[in-house]
């Protein structure tokens, strides 16, 4: 069912979360445009702007290293001054609520754990560009010290094994990480409903979760402006803005 207006779809999905008893969110980058972060691939996005640089770029090339860190640290100041929106808040107050258990998210910008979500009970299927971890060894650094590094010299290496040290998200090409898959498999199978926000649906296999969780017996709850493949298998869909469909919920 395709929501006619916010008023109804607000209401639908009040039903649907009041009924559920565990929930499981699925955020994509339409949550956190209203907190000033940009969509990647919307036209007009960073990725219509500039190419995404691959892992094997990115490992084999010192250039796509310097200019992969140029790009990160142009957009500091966005993701610094980014605060948890409506919708954020909204599934805090859900988690807090004890009806969501844990979130998965395709988001790098670590506002589902400022808004109040642990970190262990944050699936972050993309990683996260709020640090950089060492592609050899694994050992994380904070972005102070490799911007230091950066302008001193370019791109720095791990003080510990000397491979690449890139921000902690997942790169075109780049292996998804294992565990995190396994928990957002786990979590689709044995949620009552399953809710798709501000994601195209497009990026596999994350967009998997969604069908993963309806053919399990879950309801399916997708909140885009922009309609997605998925829309057909959806119980509800609400193409309306995501601050203004989930804004009530922010005090329950």
């Amino acid at each position: 069912m395709i929501a006619k207006d916010l008023q109804s779809a607000v209401e639908a999905l009040g039903e649907m979360i009041a009924s559920a008893s565990t929930i499981v969110p699925f955020t994509g980058a339409g949550i956190s445009t209203e907190c000033g972060i940009p969509d990647f691939r919307s036209p007009g996005g960073l990725w219509t702007r500039n190419r995404p640089i691959p892992f094997d770029e990115f490992v084999a090339s010192r250039e796509a290293r310097d200019e992969s860190w140029r790009r990160r640290f142009a957009m500091e100041a966005t993701f610094a001054a980014a605060k948890p929106g409506r919708g954020h808040r909204a599934l805090a107050a859900l988690y807090r609520a004890g009806k969501i258990p844990a979130i998965i998210t395709q988001n790098i910008d670590n506002l589902h754990q400022a808004s109040g979500f642990a970190s262990d009970h944050v699936i972050e299927l993309h990683g996260n560009t709020t640090y950089a971890r060492c592609i050899g060894c694994g050992r994380a650094y904070d972005l102070p010290w490799v911007k230091q590094r950066f302008d001193a010299g370019g791109a720095p290496d791990c003080i510990d094994c000397d491979e690449p040290i890139k921000t902690a998200t997942i790169s075109f090409g780049q292996a998804m990480p294992e565990n995190e898959m396994l928990r957002a498999a786990e979590l689709s199978q044995h949620c009552d409903l399953f809710i798709a926000i501000g994601s195209s649906l497009v990026v596999w296999p994350a967009a998997g979760f969604p069908m993963m969780a309806k053919r399990c017996g879950a309801k399916l709850v997708i909140i885009n402006r922009e309609p997605t493949d998925q829309d057909e298998m959806a119980d509800l869909v609400i193409p309306f803005d995501i601050g203004e469909t989930l804004g009530p919920f922010v005090g329950n």
